[in-house]
């Protein structure tokens, strides 16, 4: 990510958070825009061009009191609305797309010994994120504000896998995603380390249409394990592909966004880009 992009999104994330802090009190346009620096006009326009709206409808999205009513108000019962999987837009697509493929058991006991996994640094409208592959799909993504530190983190998952600094097919391929421009996606597959448990809890949450959001326990319930949220949580916490696996449509049941691991902020600022582009495209 270019210095002034970063610069940008750090202003954005900062007027999210600001706006977090104080919704309650709902904040205009002049006053986020001098919390941040900057004149209204040039926040109108930087905000427009980030999130595809304007500060003031963007603010819908990313409130508590959206959450609640996003939780409330879904047509039918929640699990049905947060888990369907038919097409009401574009924003969808990519829940009935991307297919999860489990590392065999010696694969993951032997810490990816003889895979070879590819790694590139990319852009983001978050910020900077490093994203990784093997031969059969995605093994890894994450932001990555500190560029050795994701990758001393990506070390850690395969400690005994052989890394290559390299962009290929499949990265590209799952970047697209973040663009929206669906005419160049293909089938997206991920390749992932992880327990039985945890590989149904990141299957279940690709079934959570992009623009909704649902709570760990009904993640828990779609896994037919009902009494498990805290395991759930648990398992969402270890997502190993940030945004792919999307772990920030999960919420806490009295409608607060609750932690993530890349920073509660990004996390809030994904669940309102989102429901922004998707209100754009339906």
């Amino acid at each position: 990510m270019s210095t002034q992009e970063n610069i940008n999104y750090n202003r954005i994330a900062e007027a999210i958070e600001y706006i977090n802090t104080y919704f309650k009190e709902q904040p205009d346009l002049d006053e986020v825009a001098a919390h941040v620096h900057v004149s209204p006009f040039h926040f109108q326009r930087l905000f427009t061009d980030w999130a595809g709206v304007s500060p003031k409808k963007f603010l819908q999205y990313i409130s508590v009191k959206h959450a609640r009513q996003v939780l409330k108000n879904n047509g039918s019962t929640l699990m049905d609305a947060a888990f369907e999987t038919g097409l009401s837009g574009t924003g969808r697509l990519h829940d009935l797309f991307i297919k999860i493929e489990g590392m065999t058991p010696g694969e993951y006991k032997n810490g990816g010994e003889n895979i070879a996994i590819n790694y590139s640094y990319a852009e983001s409208p978050f910020g900077n994120i490093l994203v990784a592959s093997t031969g059969k799909g995605i093994c890894h993504m994450a932001f990555a504000e500190d560029e050795q530190a994701a990758l001393t983190l990506l070390k850690s998952q395969f400690p005994n896998a052989q890394l290559r600094q390299m962009t290929d097919l499949i990265q590209q391929n799952a970047l697209y995603i973040f663009k929206h421009d669906w005419s160049k996606l293909s089938h997206i597959k991920l390749h992932l380390k992880g327990t039985n448990f945890q590989l149904k809890v990141w299957e279940a949450l690709l079934k959570i249409p992009a623009g909704q959001l649902s709570t760990y326990g009904n993640v828990a319930a779609i896994i037919d394990k009902p009494k498990a949220s805290r395991a759930v949580g648990t398992a969402i916490g270890s997502n190993p592909v940030a945004f792919l696996i999307p772990c920030h449509r999960v919420i806490q049941s009295t409608g607060l966004t609750g932690g993530y691991m890349w920073g509660s902020t990004r996390k809030t600022a994904i669940i309102g880009w989102e429901a922004a582009r998707t209100l754009q495209e339906n």
